[in-house]
Parts: structure tokens; C-alpha cells; sequence
């Protein structure tokens, strides 16, 4: 079985676009369906439509001719007595003398089913052809004679061509001479008017299949189209893609090591500071109590005090690194220590409001507004040159919404758009923001700027149980933070 293996595998957007082309093959297929369909029906209605009118045309012209014969010599019948043989005779010899084209003349029969005048077929004459039947099995003189007796009338049969010997359809006319008990009549071979109809419906079939070659062509070129725009499609949105994951991946990388560089410079200039100190005191502390000198203690103190500040440092640097308010507390105690620190870095007045909703955002959720926030206020210290800052977040009927908005100098627009190198963090924003389907709206200007994002409601967890204890219910509350310098 591994030996037959299929040369050309699809990929998955292959795949879609060739199950896209389906409903267009199974649309034109039908279509053409019908059309063939309704082609043949309304030929085969104008087929038969002609033939009809062929058919009546010789009818007409059949029964013309037995009228004409019946006027050339009803002079002689009209006067003759039914047991006249000379007038019979004088009669038989004009209808076999009238012959008319290759095929055509008259028969006469009497009503017992003798064949009296036959020029064509001189073999029938003076035979009695009762109960003769064509190749299908149609009465042929006894349906003759009972035409004859009720006057007029046609009838359709296989007969011998005398040019040929073969069998082809005729349409005869027959009509009686009552008094002499005959029956007369002349036929006329439609052979011409089946081969028209035939060729006919043939060139019907020819134009249907000309059809079908034509649709099917249109179609194939339409799928080839579709599909070879599939495929440019396809390979181009790839080449696209790759190209954003590598500056995806590149931006990882590069937000890593910015990082880690900020760690290792707050590490080196931070703690490693303070722990020299600590080391130079414990020196001094100790060389002076081998001294006995009486100043080695406050030596240790100040050495203690700087090992606190190197114990604080840590706890920042870990809390900006993850958050354990945000784990323990939430999204609102989290926000709140961060703007509150934010304030007493910077000096800037931060207000803070927010309805706690009990904690029921998920966890990535959680994460991105948190960091979203962070971000915004990072950019306000560097950047904005604010004095006053305001962060409202809540939950709401379609989700949840957080806005924070300075009074600062506005974002330039090459950086709204994120065309400057390096500035990352409004890029950063907006794809935390659409992993989680949500919106990122930023409104800048001179006097300021707004960044507001939503949440849909599906990031919403369900509401608690309205039993849980009083702790957790009193948590609904509306409460406004506001902190600045002098905080």
C-alpha cells in the first residue's frame, strides 16, 4: 500500500478552497441539468411541431389527389350501374394510369379485400389481402376497408417501397365508391419527413453536448481560477504570516532582554548598592568591636536598615515582575497598589475608582488589563509629562471596561500607529487586547490622551453563589482612591 501515494497532498487552505469550489460545481452541474433539460423539451416540442405540420401537408395533398381522381372520372361512375363492368373497367384503367412522382399511385380493393388495381405492385392485383398486417403487426387492408366504409379517412402503415423493396412508413387516404363496393385510395411515403425529424433531433443532441462541453470548459476555468487564486492567496497570507511571526518573535525577544535588562539594572544599581553597604558595615562593625569601640553598634543598625531597604527592593522588584495582589486579592486591590505606587514614584495626583465585580474576571483577563496598565502608566512617566491621572475600571451588562487618561502632551501619530522603532507599547496593547477578542480605543490630543479597553462578556465568570459569606459580599463596593504628592 505505500508503494501508491498521491503526488499532490493539500494543505489545510487548499483543502478550504477546494471545498469552496464544490457548491460552484454542484450549482453549474444542476444548472446544466436543466438546461439540457429544457433544451430537449422545448426542441422535442418544436420537432414534433414540424412534423405535425409535414404530416398535414401531405395529408392535404393525399386527399387533394383522390379528389382530383374522383372529379377525372365521375363522369363514368356517376352514370354506371353497380353491375356496369365496362364502366369499371374504363375506370380501373384510368386510376392505374394515373402515377405521379417515383413513388406515388392509386389502389383500388373491393369490399370482400381483392386487390383490383395496383400499377406499382402488379403482384397484388387479383389477390385477396384480407388479414394482412405490416412488420408491427398493423391491419393494413382490413383497416383500409373499414375506413372506406364509413366514408373517408387515413391510415399509417408499414409498406414496401417499390423503388427499393424496403419496408418505410406511409400515410394513405382512402375513400369509397359505395354502389361498386370499392375502396380507393392513394399513399404517400414519409420516410423524408422521419429522416428531417431525425436529423433534426440529432443536431438537438449535438447542440446539448456542444453545451456541456461549453459549460464544462467555463466551469473548469472557473475553478482553475478560483483555485490558482486560492493558491496566490494562500501562499501570499503565509508569506505575510511568517513575516509577522518573525517580528512577533523578534519583539519577544526583544521585550525579554528589555527585561532582563531592567532587572539587571535594578539589581545592579539597586540591591547590589545596598548589599555593598551592608558588607562595608558589617566590616566596620566587626573591626570595631575587636577594637572595643562603642560606635560598632550603630554601625550594625545602620547596616540592618540597609538590609531592610535591599529586603524592600526585592519585594518591588518582585511585585512589578508578578503581582501576588493580583493572585490574592484581584484585579481592583492590584490595580489600587499599582496606581498608588505609581503616585508616590512620580509625584503625579492618580485617582483610582473601580466597582469590584467579585473578582469575576479570568485569570488572562486579569493578567492583560493588569499589564495593559502598567504599560499606560509607564508611558504616562516617560512620555506624557502629566500631572494629574485618572483609572476607572468596571464590570457591566457587555463585559468589562478599564480607561486611563492623562492630561499630558498627547501621542505623536507615527507612535499611535506604531511606526516608531522601538516603541513597543501601544503593539504590546492592542495584541493582549485581540487574543482576548477584545477592543483597544486610544484618543489623543494636546490636552491629553484616553486608552480605554473592553472586554466581551465572555471573559466574564459566572456570578457567586448568593450564600457565600458576608467577606466576600461586602466586597461590592464603589470605592475611589485618590492619591498624589503629599500622599
Amino acid at each position: 500500500m505505500h508503494f501508491f501515494r498521491f503526488p499532490f497532498r493539500p494543505n489545510y487552505g487548499q483543502k478550504l478552497t477546494l471545498l469552496a469550489t464544490l457548491p460552484l460545481i454542484v450549482a453549474v452541474a444542476a444548472i446544466s441539468l436543466l438546461v439540457a433539460h429544457q433544451s430537449r423539451l422545448m426542441a422535442e416540442r418544436e420537432i414534433k411541431a414540424m412534423e405535425e405540420q409535414l404530416i398535414e401537408a401531405k395529408k392535404a395533398e393525399l386527399k387533394n389527389y383522390v379528389t382530383q381522381a374522383r372529379n377525372g372520372f365521375y363522369f363514368i361512375y356517376g352514370s354506371a350501374s353497380p353491375n356496369d363492368d365496362a364502366a369499371k373497367e374504363q375506370v380501373m384503367q384510368i386510376l392505374s394510369a394515373m402515377i405521379y412522382g417515383e413513388e406515388g399511385a392509386f389502389f383500388v380493393y373491393d369490399y370482400d379485400g381483392n386487390n383490383l388495381v395496383s400499377p406499382r405492385q402488379t403482384g397484388l392485383i387479383n389477390n385477396n389481402w384480407l388479414g394482412l398486417k405490416d412488420s408491427e403487426g398493423t391491419p393494413v387492408v382490413d383497416e383500409l376497408l373499414d375506413i372506406a366504409r364509413s366514408g373517408a379517412g387515413y391510415h399509417s402503415y408499414l409498406w414496401p417501397k417499390p423503388s427499393t423493396g424496403e419496408e418505410a412508413r406511409m400515410i394513405t387516404y382512402v375513400t369509397s365508391f359505395p354502389s361498386w363496393r370499392w375502396a380507393v385510395g392513394t399513399g404517400v411515403f414519409i420516410d423524408d419527413v422521419l429522416a428531417s425529424t431525425a436529423a433534426a433531433r440529432a443536431e438537438v443532441e449535438a447542440r446539448v453536448r456542444r453545451t456541456f462541453l461549453y459549460i464544462g470548459a467555463i466551469t473548469l476555468t472557473a475553478v482553475l481560477v478560483v483555485f490558482a487564486s486560492g493558491m496566490f492567496l494562500n501562499i501570499r497570507e503565509r508569506r505575510l504570516a511568517d513575516v509577522k511571526l518573525k517580528e512577533l518573535n523578534q519583539r519577544v525577544f526583544d521585550a525579554q532582554e528589555e527585561e532582563r535588562g531592567r532587572v539587571a539594572r535594578e539589581l545592579h544599581d539597586g540591591i547590589s548598592q545596598i548589599l555593598v553597604g551592608v558588607r562595608y558595615a558589617l566590616d566596620t562593625a566587626k573591626l570595631r568591636l575587636k577594637q572595643g569601640d562603642d560606635r560598632a553598634g550603630d554601625t550594625l543598625d545602620k547596616g540592618i536598615g540597609n538590609l531592610l531597604g535591599a529586603i524592600q527592593e526585592v519585594r518591588r522588584i518582585s511585585r512589578d515582575l508578578r503581582p501576588a495582589a493580583l493572585d490574592d486579592l484581584g484585579l481592583g486591590p492590584a490595580l489600587k497598589a499599582l496606581t498608588n505606587d505609581f503616585a508616590n514614584r512620580t509625584g503625579i495626583e492618580t485617582e483610582f475608582n473601580t466597582v469590584v465585580f467579585r473578582n469575576r474576571l479570568d485569570q488572562e483577563s486579569k493578567i492583560a488589563l493588569y499589564r495593559i496598565a502598567q504599560e499606560a502608566l509607564t508611558n504616562i512617566e516617560r512620555h506624557a509629562n502629566a500631572t494629574k491621572v485618572s483609572v476607572d475600571i468596571r464590570g457591566h451588562r457587555n463585559g468589562a471596561t478599564m480607561a486611563i487618561e492623562d492630561n499630558g502632551e498627547g501621542i505623536p501619530q507615527d507612535t499611535a500607529r506604531g511606526d516608531r522603532p522601538g516603541g513597543f507599547g501601544l503593539r504590546n496593547m492592542q495584541e493582549r487586547i485581540e487574543q482576548l477578542d477584545g477592543q483597544l480605543k486610544i484618543i489623543s490630543s494636546r490636552d491629553g490622551t484616553l486608552i480605554e479597553v473592553q472586554l466581551p462578556l465572555s471573559h466574564l465568570l459566572p456570578p457567586e453563589d448568593p450564600s457565600d459569606p458576608p467577606t466576600k459580599t461586602a466586597s461590592r463596593i464603589f470605592e475611589t482612591t485618590k492619591t498624589g504628592a503629599a500622599s
